[in-house]
């Protein structure tokens, strides 16, 4: 565990965890070796996803999908009256939904990612700095203590 791997394992983790529906911790424990990152920080972070966030991350990635692509929110509704043959909402799926969301999905797994490594990296920051002030309060009070 070091100051450069546990951000690097945070955003790897939190990068897969996002883009890759099923199997995120093998992949996240698979990449990390090659990118130097910490093995256990990315496989961990990959809950970040889980079955009570899953929803509202994909709307939320459907949401940031389509502002992206300047859509202004087909509706199944919408989409059955439009056509020509009625698809069913598996098209709607696949054809309205699927783009935006996946858009969505991939924007989100690159912010979350650098979002991850500059956050875990000033909390790592912190951490050390906040040791290394009652270290030497630590010292300070045993000099006085001596004298």
């Amino acid at each position: 565990m070091t100051r450069r791997s546990v951000p690097r394992g945070v955003a790897l983790g939190m990068f897969t965890g996002i883009l890759i529906p099923m199997g995120q911790i093998p992949a996240s424990a698979v990449l990390a070796l090659p990118l130097r990152a910490n093995v256990p920080a990315a496989a961990l972070t990959t809950f970040f996803t889980n079955p009570l966030t899953t929803p509202f991350l994909l709307v939320l990635y459907y949401k940031i999908g389509g502002w992206v692509l300047h859509l202004g929110g087909t509706t199944a509704a919408t989409a059955a009256k439009t056509a020509v043959v009625d698809t069913g909402w598996l098209h709607w799926l696949a054809a309205d939904v699927g783009l935006p969301t996946a858009v969505g999905m991939a924007i989100c797994a690159v912010l979350g990612g650098v979002l991850g490594y500059f956050v875990t990296a000033l909390a790592w920051r912190l951490w050390i700095s906040r040791k290394w002030r009652r270290r030497s309060a630590e010292r300070a009070a045993r000099q006085i203590d001596a004298a």
